[in-house]
This record gives C-alpha cells, sequence and structure tokens, in this order.
C-alpha cells in the first residue's frame, strides 16, 4: 500500500488530546478530538468528504461541477478544500455576523464567497435559503449540509470507530455542540451500537434550542444569545431526527471563553468558541456523575480564525467577557 495520497486521504483520524487542567479538576479523563488539524482546519472536513463522496457515488457530481452551500464558513472551507483536490469549484453563502478571518481564507482558497445579512432559518433571505435558491437557478449541486445526511453517515463510519479505537473502548461519554447534527448524531449513534452505556450529551450555547429539545421536547427555549460560531440550531433538521441524547447542558459564553484562554496559556492549544462549548458541557457531566471516567469531546477549530474577536482584548472587552477568571467561578 503507497504511503502516498492526495489531501482529502488525510481527513480524520485526527489525535485525541488529554485536557491536562480539565482531567485534574473532574478526577476524569477529559479527552478532546483535535479536529483543527484537518487539512481545512475543523471537524467540518469530514461532513465536507462525506457530502461529495456521497455525491459522487451517486453520478450528482461530474468533474468542473460547482458545488454551492451556504455556511457559517467551516464546512465552506471544508468543501473548498476537498473540492480543489477534485476539480469541483465552490460558492459560499455565508451570513455576514461571522468572523472576518473566514470570508478572507474562503476567498484565498479560490471559493467565489457571497456575504449575506443574517436572518432566520424561516425568511427567504436566509443564508441556507439563498444557497438552495441559487442551485436551483443555475444547476449547481448544493451541498445541504443540514439536512444532508452523509453529514451524519461519516460521522458514524470514521468519528466514532476513531474513539472507540483511541480509548481503547473505554469512552464512557461523548459530548458534543449542535451546528447541523451531524457531529452528535453519526458518533453517538455509532457507540451507543457498540456500548448502549455510552452517553449522549448536547452542549447547548444560549440562544439555540436543542437543549429545550433534549430536555423539554420543544423548541420553545430560545433564551439569550451566544458568540459561537457554527453551532447553536433553533430546528430539528434531518441529521438530528431520531436521536435521543442522554444529558444537556445549556453553556455560558462566559464559561466557554474562560476555557479557551485557559487552554491557550497553560497548555499550547489554540482554540474557537465552540470547543470552548464543548469542554465545559465535558466538564458539567463530569462533576454531574463523578470521579473515574473517560469523556471525548470535540475541538471543531483552531483559534486562527477569530483573532479579531476572541483574542482581541478590546472585542472581549466590549462584549463583557473576562479572559482571566478561574475555572471553578464559572464552571
Amino acid at each position: 500500500m503507497s504511503r502516498y495520497h492526495e489531501v482529502p486521504y488525510f481527513i480524520g483520524y485526527t489525535p485525541l488530546i488529554r485536557l491536562r487542567r480539565l482531567s485534574e479538576l473532574t478526577e476524569c479523563e477529559i479527552l478532546g478530538k483535535a479536529e483543527f488539524m484537518n487539512p481545512g482546519g475543523s471537524v467540518k472536513d469530514r461532513a465536507a468528504l462525506g457530502i461529495i463522496q456521497a455525491a459522487e457515488a451517486r453520478g450528482e457530481l461530474k468533474p468542473g461541477a460547482t458545488i454551492i452551500e451556504g455556511t457559517a464558513g467551516n464546512t465552506g472551507i471544508g468543501l473548498t478544500v476537498v473540492g480543489q483536490a477534485k476539480g469541483y469549484r465552490t460558492l459560499i453563502v455565508i451570513p455576514d455576523n461571522q468572523s472576518p478571518e473566514k470570508v478572507q481564507l474562503l476567498r484565498a482558497l479560490g471559493a467565489e464567497v457571497i456575504v449575506v445579512p443574517e436572518k432566520p432559518y424561516k425568511d427567504p433571505g436566509n443564508y441556507n435559503k439563498v444557497a438552495q435558491r441559487l442551485a436551483e437557478e443555475h444547476g449547481y449541486f448544493w451541498a445541504n449540509q443540514f439536512d444532508n445526511t452523509a453529514n451524519r453517515q461519516i460521522h458514524y463510519h470514521t468519528t466514532g470507530p476513531e474513539i472507540w479505537d483511541q480509548t481503547d473502548g473505554r469512552v464512557t461519554a461523548f459530548v458534543a455542540s449542535v451546528g447541523t447534527g451531524g457531529t452528535l448524531a453519526g458518533t453517538s449513534t455509532y457507540l451507543k451500537e457498540i456500548n448502549p452505556r455510552i452517553a449522549s450529551v448536547c452542549a447547548d450555547p444560549y440562544g439555540a434550542a436543542m437543549w429545550s429539545w433534549f430536555k423539554n421536547h420543544n423548541l420553545e427555549t430560545k433564551d439569550g444569545d451566544s458568540f459561537a460560531e457554527g453551532i447553536g440550531q433553533g430546528r430539528v433538521t434531518k441529521n438530528l431526527e431520531g436521536i435521543e441524547v442522554d444529558e444537556a447542558y445549556r453553556i455560558e459564553d462566559q464559561a466557554a471563553f474562560t476555557i479557551i484562554q485557559q487552554l491557550r496559556r497553560e497548555e499550547g492549544l489554540f482554540l474557537g468558541l465552540s470547543s470552548g462549548v464543548n469542554l465545559a458541557g465535558a466538564v458539567r457531566y463530569a462533576r454531574q456523575k463523578g470521579p473515574g471516567q473517560t469523556i471525548v469531546t470535540i475541538l471543531c477549530d483552531s483559534g486562527h480564525k477569530y483573532i479579531s474577536k476572541l483574542y482581541n482584548p478590546e472585542w472581549a472587552e466590549e462584549k463583557g467577557l473576562k479572559a482571566d477568571l478561574p475555572i471553578d467561578s464559572v464552571l
């Protein structure tokens, strides 16, 4: 077997990193899947690869085709990286509340980018609806990451088995926030098939509705807001349909922000806020269930896309986020 492969081959089988401080704090093993080490820099590389491979298998993508997607950024980056490697053009529709670094990176990678005003899903101007409409008008392939279950399936076939293998079957809980729902649904489905006692846990930022859905079976509780990008869902996507979780937590931005700042200072990890949300959920579950567990979560992407926001002291001060709070004070 050749040791040499093209870029898409290297998506997945990311390292599993022990978070020393959080592990010591909880007397559990808190482990983060280093998805920022994928070629496109995030967990969304997996969804992009799964969606493209499934479309190719169905004959929906031919060389030279255009892939279009509405995305908060990372899926668009993944689609562009995989698409360039396979000979496809990408057109990305992104809402205007995302970090400028994402738009700059997408364009630098070669994607055509359309920035639209942020609007709710039901509005025809919503970025997903714009992408769908353009696909229908021009014959583009719409990736449709939220309702395309190839997203969920690639996590079932890759992320779940990797976690089981990397923990030698000792994993006791998997924690993930919800953007499309593919990561939580696909990974936890696989792990529960192997061992039904493995807990599936949702970490939800304020302003999203998944905590309400899993705890109260409704989508009504959307209190507050969050600065986290790429997560926070207000509807049950097809990737989420039929799954149940064992626990769900509401995570404050300050808790997530404190964690990523601590990891930057003390453990050499440079992460986005969604990773902090996931890790806060892991800590909450560890404290609820007690010592001795092995809890795995997703380190979604790096902090490089958020330098103008999360790692800008002036921005943080303006938003009321404090970088130097002790972890015990926010969790």
